[in-house]
Parts: structure tokens; sequence; C-alpha cells
């Protein structure tokens, strides 16, 4: 599968209608095509079959550069693979350059679905997770949580693990103070998610910090405390 020929299929598929929605929803300046994301899912999957992994990283790369919304799209679902043999640093290494030009959400959460599953393969990835906490870019910085949340899930933690969550919780204990309206929510969704399984751990972090999140992030964390 060549990038020309990825390309094409995604347009191929695309919806005018739908593309015009998207472009107004996400409220980014780039080109949208309409394909819906099981879609791109499905077409990435398939590609995926026939490549070699550095054929892989190639089209990924392409197409995350072609910066058709899509076409990020389907960059990420190409490399979001539980276990990668061998799990090479290319794989991380492209999604991580991928972090300091984040616009948007959507395409930042997908690529972070795919880094995630790296994260957890090597957790000391996370050394370049953490420079991201202080990145210029909101985006960036948001990425740090919803990259993470992988721990959060985890209902029989081993101490590495826990170790993991104390060291993100302090990221967003520093990111409490930030007014911007996405990191207040990804706060939120790491501890929401993180209660789920450690709702001792999540009460004691709202109650050294919930006062310096805003409103609707403590509500939002606190949900399904009981």
């Amino acid at each position: 599968m060549t990038l020309d020929a990825a390309l094409a299929e995604l347009r191929a598929a695309g919806d005018p209608e739908r593309a015009a929605g998207a472009a107004a929803y996400h409220k980014v300046a780039r080109p949208y095509l309409g394909v819906p994301v099981p879609v791109i899912t499905d077409m990435a999957k398939s590609w995926r079959e026939d490549l070699s992994l550095p054929d892989r990283i190639d089209l990924a790369r392409g197409l995350w550069d072609s910066d058709i919304h899509e076409a990020k799209v389907a960059a990420a679902k190409l490399l979001t693979q539980a276990r990668i043999r061998p799990d090479d640093s290319a794989v991380w290494e492209l999604i991580a350059s991928w972090a300091p030009g984040f616009d948007a959400w959507a395409m930042a959460d997908h690529a972070c679905d795919a880094g995630g599953r790296r994260l957890v393969a090597d957790p000391a990835r996370l050394d370049t997770v953490e420079g991201w906490t202080t990145a210029p870019n909101m985006w960036t910085r948001r990425a740090a949580l919803v990259i993470t949340l992988p721990w959060t899930k985890l209902a029989f933690p081993k101490p590495a693990d826990e170790a993991i969550r104390d060291r993100v919780l302090g990221w967003a204990a520093g990111y409490a103070d930030d007014p911007e309206w996405f990191i207040q929510k990804a706060i939120a969704w790491w501890l929401r998610e993180l209660s789920k399984h450690a709702p001792d751990r999540t009460r004691a972090f709202l109650d050294a910090h919930g006062d310096r999140l805003k409103p609707f992030a403590r509500r939002e964390a606190g949900k399904y405390l009981p």
C-alpha cells in the first residue's frame, strides 16, 4: 500500500456533507474528507496486514504529514496495536514526534491511543512524556494525561504501576491551576477513570487539590465516587 493509494482510498470513501460537518465541529483549518472513524479503522487494519513494520511506519508518517484529518486518524490507527514484535522504538519515536504539533482533540486522542500502548510496552518512555507537561502547546500538555490513561484502568496494579499513577497524579496536580478548559477536562477524565479502580486515591487527590480545579472538573472527577 503506497501513500498515494491510501489517500485515494480515503478520498473515495469521503462524503462532502459529512466533511463540511466535521470541519465545523473540529474548528481546525485543514482538509476533511468526511470518512467515519470505523471505516478508517477497517482500512488501516487491511493496510497493516500487507505491510512490513518499516513500511507501516513510513505510511503512517506520510499520512500524518498530509495534514488531512482522516489521514491523520488513519496514521494513528496503523500504529495502534498492543503487541508489536519487535517493539521497535521507531514506532514510539514517530508517535512522540507528533505531540508538539497537536492542535485538536480528536487526532491527538487517536495518536495517544496508539502511544499509550507503546508506553505500556516500555514505561521508560514516560520520561519523554514528562517533558510534554511543560510544553507551550496546550494540546501537548493535555496529551501527557491522555496517553497515560491505561494506568487508570488497572484493577490489580503492580507496585511499579502504582508508582506511575503517583507520577502522573503529580503532573495533574501541577495542572490544577491551568485555566484551559481542555486541560481541566483531561484532569477530570484521568481522575474519573482512576476512581473506578482506586477511589481512595482519587478522593485523596481531590481533597488535596480539588479546590484548585474548575467546578465542572471537580464534579466530573468525582462522578463515580461513593
